[in-house]
């Protein structure tokens, strides 16, 4: 008779063990799905605040578990649309610099950045006369593309030509857009 009452006990404790295994799953692939999505845009998207600690290590209940789950849902989902919108900007970005190069004069003073674009680095295109006054008063426009980060600063080149550890490059931290790809 025991045996028999012990049975729904056990059915119990395999449901909730495969709740939680498949809340667990869950959990893992909204996590990889925000990791994901984070890592893929450029420039990065804000994660948002880590969730809350549950007070401390300890085994959560299913509840709970459903509750990190949906929480993770969400901001997975408010990523998505960020990334949605961030893309098109950088399309819509894409397609004035094509119509800037191919019309400079109608673009007159325009500038587009690399991160504009979804790109890394410093690099700007501006619009801008070809011979300073001159080339403005006689409409000849042209797209300058910048070279990227600017150079150090004397600062940064250390005292007395002693070489910094920014002087072999065209790029440091402190003076440009602090990509990695400079």
């Amino acid at each position: 008779m025991t045996a028999i009452l012990q049975i729904p006990a056990s059915i119990e404790r395999c449901d909730e063990r495969a709740a939680r295994a498949t809340l667990r799953a869950q959990i893992a692939r909204l996590e990889r799905e925000h990791a994901t999505i984070v890592a893929a845009t450029y420039p990065r998207l804000d994660p948002g605040p880590a969730l809350p600690s549950l007070a401390g290590p300890r085994l959560l209940s299913l509840g709970e578990l459903e509750r990190v789950r949906d929480a993770l849902a969400g901001r997975v989902c408010a990523l998505r649309e960020a990334a949605a919108e961030q893309e098109e900007r950088q399309e819509d970005a894409r397609r004035e610099l094509e119509r800037m190069l191919a019309d400079p004069p109608a673009h007159r003073w325009r500038r587009i950045a690399n991160a504009d674009l979804g790109l890394p680095g410093c690099t700007t295109y501006h619009v801008r006369p070809r011979a300073g006054l001159l080339g403005m008063l006689m409409g000849w426009w042209e797209v300058k593309v910048s070279g990227g980060c600017p150079l150090p600063s004397p600062s940064a080149r250390g005292r007395r030509g002693i070489r910094s550890r920014w002087s072999s490059s065209a790029c440091s931290p402190a003076s440009c857009c602090s990509s990695s790809a400079c």
